[in-house]
Formats: C-alpha cells, sequence, structure tokens
C-alpha cells in the first residue's frame, strides 16, 4: 500500500526538523546536528523529503550508520579526501547540494517533491550531479517515477546489466546479485538508470538500486574486517562502484 507524503505548501524547514528528531533504527541512530560546513571534502549527502507518521521518518532508514560504515570502506580503500565520521541531510530545494556531486535517497515510494524542488533538483542533475536510489521495493516504482517526471518528463528509465561501466569503476562486479534478496523488496535486483536525451551512450543523470537494499548490508555490518569472503563486501562494492562513478563522471 501507497501511503501519500505531505503536501507541496510544506517547507524544507520542516523537512530537517524531521531530521531533527529521528528515531533509533536496530541500533543505527545517532542524532542529527546539522551538517560538516562545506570545505572542498567529499561529503555523504542523505536527501530528506517531507514525512508525517508515527514511525521514523523513511528516508532515514538505516540512518546514520548505514553512511558511518559505508564512508569507513570508502576512506579505506580510495585516497579520495572526505568526511568520514559525520554526514549530511538535505532537501530537495537546498542550494547547498551543488557544492556537492553525489546525492542519496532512500525509500523512494514515500517521496514527494514541491515544484521548487523539482526545478532545484532538476538544474542540479544538467549541471553534473548525480543521484543514487536505494531501500528500493516493488510496490514504490510509480510514485518515485512520477516525481522524477516532475524535473524530467521526457526521460524513460532503462534497465542496465553488469557489462555497464559503472559496475567496473572502482572494483570488478561479476554479478548483479547480492548474497540476499530480500522477499519484500519484490524478488531479483534491478538496477534502472536515467540517462541524458535517453542515450544510453551519454551521462548518467541517476541510478536506482530497484528491489534491492544496498544500504541495509552497510547498516548491519560488524566491520570487523574487509574480507574477501564476508557476506557484507559486495554491497560495499556496488556502492563504492556507484559513489565513484558519479563523482567521476
Amino acid at each position: 500500500m501507497r501511503h501519500r507524503v505531505g503536501r507541496p505548501v510544506i517547507a524544507a524547514a520542516l523537512v530537517l526538523m524531521v531530521g531533527a528528531t529521528l528515531l533509533a533504527q536496530r541500533g543505527g541512530f545517532r542524532t542529527y546536528n546539522g551538517n560538516p560546513q562545506y570545505d572542498g571534502k567529499f561529503q555523504f549527502v542523505r536527501m530528506s523529503y517531507a514525512f508525517f507518521g508515527r514511525q521514523q521518518a523513511p528516508w532515514a532508514h538505516d540512518y546514520s550508520r548505514g553512511e558511518e560504515n559505508f564512508l569507513k570502506i570508502f576512506n579505506a580503500v580510495s585516497n579520495a579526501p572526505m568526511h568520514v565520521t559525520e554526514s549530511s541531510v538535505m532537501a530537495f530545494d537546498d542550494p547547498e547540494i551543488f557544492k556537492n556531486p553525489v546525492i542519496y535517497l532512500v525509500e523512494p515510494g514515500y517521496w514527494e517533491m514541491t515544484p521548487e524542488q523539482a526545478k532545484n533538483f532538476h538544474d542540479y542533475i544538467v549541471k553534473g550531479g548525480f543521484l543514487i536510489v536505494d531501500d528500493f521495493p516493488q510496490w514504490a516504482w510509480s510514485q518515485f517515477d512520477m516525481q522524477i517526471s516532475k524535473s524530467f518528463p521526457d526521460l524513460q528509465w532503462q534497465s542496465i546489466d553488469i557489462t555497464h561501466p559503472i559496475f567496473h569503476s572502482f572494483f570488478e562486479l561479476e554479478s548483479l546479485d547480492l548474497p540476499i534478496v530480500y522477499p519484500q523488496l519484490g524478488g531479483k535486483p534491478i538496477f534502472r538508470a536515467l540517462f541524458e536525451n535517453n542515450d544510453s551512450t551519454k551521462r548518467m543523470y541517476a541510478i536506482a538500486n530497484y528491489q534491492n537494499d544496498i544500504s541495509e548490508y552497510w547498516e548491519g555490518s560488524p566491520l570487523t574486517s574487509f574480507k574477501p569472503v564476508a557476506e557484507d563486501n559486495e554491497a560495499f562494492k556496488f556502492g563504492i562502484n556507484e559513489f565513484i562513478y558519479g563523482i567521476t563522471h
């Protein structure tokens, strides 16, 4: 069942107020204390949206342990200067997103944009930004696609396979299957992308980890070590490849 979220008149300030009172989830909670000051280093930017309900805001699922664990691995395997122990939460009409090459969204089935947010998001993408969408159950597609169409009404999502360069941008991935597929997400993971002018040879604007939840592995990782046989390794590899691709393209 799809839940409707917010009204277009909800201000971005209210969205961030939700972030200031995040509820705990499986031990991954830390209080939102504001975004780190921009200094040119890479920041993990989690996108927020208006949501009113008794449970935790869907956009905050796996926050903040998911990004904390991911950033430790990302920092360990790359030489990109980054904020490792802190991350950002932003709304889609926040001008600060233009300072960041990649933005990250989860639970898109509850997401709704105002006209101002849709324009800001459009401008961010065409100026070089990149969107990664995760924690994406099957039922969420229609709502997600409707929101994207507010910014890009002429673009169509295209399925991509293991041959696409995004799956080889850092690690050489051999399969699009993760060790565990959560049944409630709808079945086998599917990866879909949005391309400039609907041309898969041109720049990728966004990738959707459809019927997938990569960050669930990040959030649950004990991070005892980075082992070739660890069950969560593939999820970190997928995430690093997507972020590296977004940063470099």
